[in-house]
């Protein structure tokens, strides 16, 4: 009988069944990882310099290089699965990563809220932001307390039991933020829609561009692919560490690793500075300074009296 506290490598009298997770993580998939965050992170940096998005850009490269860095640590466990450095990592990485990641999905429904109308949002539409960066900040202290204290502490122990407690409040509260998200962005997507014929102008095109229909559709499945990985961590870690879930690499590298590679893909593969400009700085100003255009020519039409025709461009003739 092996006592896995002590020991630091796969021998005789320490099998690696013996280990946390009970095998050697897979290097192909876990190094494949590596390189797409990590490249990801570097296109979203490029992105985000280029179309002056910075928050976003700051919430996808803290979320990439987390990720990219945390199944570095499982490398390093494909190598030697009682490696204690490479699983504090990918503990602690892993489990906050996403919370970056969902930032960059609510800044969306501010822009969304600037763009289309802030009469058809239910809050004000800073309120979106500061509400749910907010949340996404305690359920990031929450899970990154709760992988520390669990990736240090002796197995078995109280202090363990903390930490996979923080954990899972962390996630469960990740959980409940992004469903009352979900909610506020259905709600406001479906007033938008029906309401749509007294959109501006400005307003109007970029509802009916390809770019933005692709920009909303990304963003929809990222958020479907981040809850998916969120609900999935619940039982995981409430099982209880080696359970027969956490021992299941293939649903790990399904509801966490996949599902984290599909919503980075589409908040990079459709970048709002190509496909909704309005959430970066550069394009943000020179768009209010066309939907004020546009609603002082609406008001312009108010005014005439009936019967008048309106002509836009009348006043500039020389």
């Amino acid at each position: 009988m092996s006592d896995a506290d002590t020991c630091t490598a796969v021998g005789p009298g320490c099998p690696v069944e013996e280990t946390l997770y009970g095998y050697y993580p897979n290097l192909g998939w876990n190094a494949f990882f590596v390189g797409f965050f990590g490249l990801c992170c570097i296109i979203n940096l490029a992105l985000g310099i280029r179309y002056r998005t910075w928050t976003y850009m700051i919430a996808l490269c803290l979320g990439c290089a987390a990720e990219a860095a945390g199944y570095y640590g499982r490398v390093m466990m494909n190598h030697n699965p009682y490696d204690s450095i490479g699983f504090q990592i990918q503990i602690c990485l892993l489990i906050i990563s996403p919370a970056f990641i969902s930032a960059g999905i609510y800044l969306t429904l501010k822009h969304f809220a600037l763009t289309f109308g802030e009469s058809w949002s239910r809050l004000r539409p800073a309120w979106y932001t500061y509400i749910f960066i907010s949340g996404d900040i305690i359920s990031l202290v929450l899970q990154g307390a709760g992988g520390g204290l669990a990736a240090t502490a002796d197995n078995g122990s109280s202090t363990q039991d903390l930490g996979t407690n923080l954990m899972i409040a962390g996630v469960v509260f990740q959980v409940v933020i992004l469903s009352i998200f979900g909610y506020l962005l259905t709600e406001y997507s479906l007033r938008t829609y029906r309401r749509r014929g007294q959109l501006s102008v400005a307003a109007t095109e970029i509802l009916r561009s390809l770019k933005f229909r692709l920009f909303a559709g990304g963003v929809m499945v990222a958020y479907l692919a981040i809850y998916t990985r969120c609900v999935y961590r619940i039982p995981e870690l409430t099982g209880g560490w080696g359970s027969e879930l956490m021992r299941n690499e293939p649903e790990f590298i399904a509801l966490e690793g996949v599902m984290i590679t599909l919503a980075v893909l589409m908040l990079t593969l459709f970048h709002p500075g190509i496909c909704f400009p309005v959430l970066g700085a550069k394009q943000a100003e020179k768009y209010a300074a066309l939907n004020r255009k546009d609603l002082d020519a609406e008001s312009s039409v108010e005014m005439l009296p009936q019967g008048t025709a309106y002509e836009p461009y009348a006043h500039r003739s020389v």
